[in-house]
């Protein structure tokens, strides 16, 4: 199992070196080529809701991004460090679920349905140390070796 971690600090501008980065570890991956625009799209999304959720409160800690390759799935992470509810137990709710919960509004509410649309496996998760979309595509072989 292979990972990249990447961290960035609240600003909209890293948000594209994001959606290059997950893209070219999909790519390598063995995400499909017709699927990487998801991916880069999906990405941007979780990225600038996590940069606008930092950003509204004044949180200076970075965004996080975790690129993981396995053998049959390539997923990636994007957390937040932004609380969630007082006593949220930080259960995972799969993509529409998440956005059809009426604690989520505007601009979050639209991030997570356009990132529902493109990921057919997403996870949303809140508590204490912040949130985390999880979102994961399946791998068509084996990534090639340099």
């Amino acid at each position: 199992m292979a990972t990249v971690e990447l961290r960035f600090s609240a600003q909209p501008e890293h948000v594209r070196t994001a959606r290059l980065v997950a893209a070219a570890v999909a790519r390598r991956a063995g995400v499909e080529e017709a699927v990487l625009d998801e991916v880069r799209l999906a990405v941007g999304e979780a990225c600038s809701r996590a940069v606008g959720l930092h950003r509204s409160i004044g949180l200076s800690a970075p965004v996080r991004v975790v690129l993981t390759e396995e053998e049959k799935v390539f997923s990636i992470e994007v957390g937040d460090g932004v609380p969630g509810p007082a006593g949220g137990q930080g259960d995972a709710v799969s993509g529409m679920d998440a956005v059809l919960d009426p604690d989520i509004e505007g601009e979050d509410e639209m991030g997570l349905a356009v990132i529902s649309g493109l990921v057919d496996d997403v996870e949303v998760t809140s508590g204490e140390s912040g949130g985390t979309i999880r979102m994961r595509w399946p791998v068509s072989g084996a990534a090639e070796s340099p």
